[in-house]
């Protein structure tokens, strides 16, 4: 399966709820999900009866969708995550939320993550002084990650630093935007994730 190209307004109609694809745009009245809070397509509208395995199926795709991960690289986060100590739906969104990407869009550098994914491409980007481009990178705890003196003034950096004032910062991380650095404060934990996942769901679909 080749990655989604299509519409990203299509994708939170279809999963029924905004997973804030598009950055800033999602917060204002021009986002689609708003005006058109229903699956698209001809049969949109209809009612439909949805089995448990739907269910299941939806809230994967969901998560998977909104971190820009594609199947078989999320089914690997899964097995990784049912390997490690603790709860295994907790250890799944844990290891997503530590992606080098991920991060860089919590702290603000980016509007979104697919935004986010570009710029540690292109070698935007320090870890702990080093130049990465890996965006599937995990983090540790007390990483920094700095914008490189060459980038600093690129202009989606100092957009993205404007939303960060209004959208917030997770407390796992700290952010020192004059200087364009950022620091892991902690491995984040559930309670730090507010966005609205059943992960146990699709412990129970892989589980089958």
């Amino acid at each position: 399966m080749a990655r989604y190209t299509d519409a990203k307004c299509r994708v939170c109609r279809r999963e029924g709820q905004k997973l804030f694809l598009k950055g800033d745009r999602c917060f204002t009245d021009k986002c689609s999900y708003e005006r058109r809070p229903y699956v698209p397509g001809q049969h949109g509208r209809g009612r439909k009866k949805i089995s448990d395995y739907a269910i299941q199926l939806r809230e994967k795709q969901k998560v998977r969708r909104m971190y820009g991960i594609l199947e078989k690289q999320f089914r690997s986060y899964f097995e990784q995550a049912d390997m490690q100590k603790g709860v295994t739906g907790t250890n799944l969104l844990a290891l997503l939320e530590m992606r080098l990407d991920n991060v860089i869009y919590r702290m603000g550098f980016a509007n979104s993550r697919d935004q986010a994914r570009q710029l540690v491409r292109h070698g935007v980007f320090q870890l702990n002084g080093r130049r990465v481009n890996i965006p599937s990178m995990q983090v540790s705890q007390a990483d920094v990650i700095t914008v490189r003196e060459e980038s600093r003034k690129i202009p989606v950096i100092q957009e993205a630093q404007e939303v960060i004032a209004r959208r917030g910062c997770p407390d796992w991380l700290e952010v020192d935007g004059p200087n364009l650095k950022g620091t892991i404060k902690a491995r984040p934990v559930r309670e730090d994730i507010q966005f609205p996942i059943n992960e146990q769901l699709i412990v129970e679909l892989y589980s089958k």
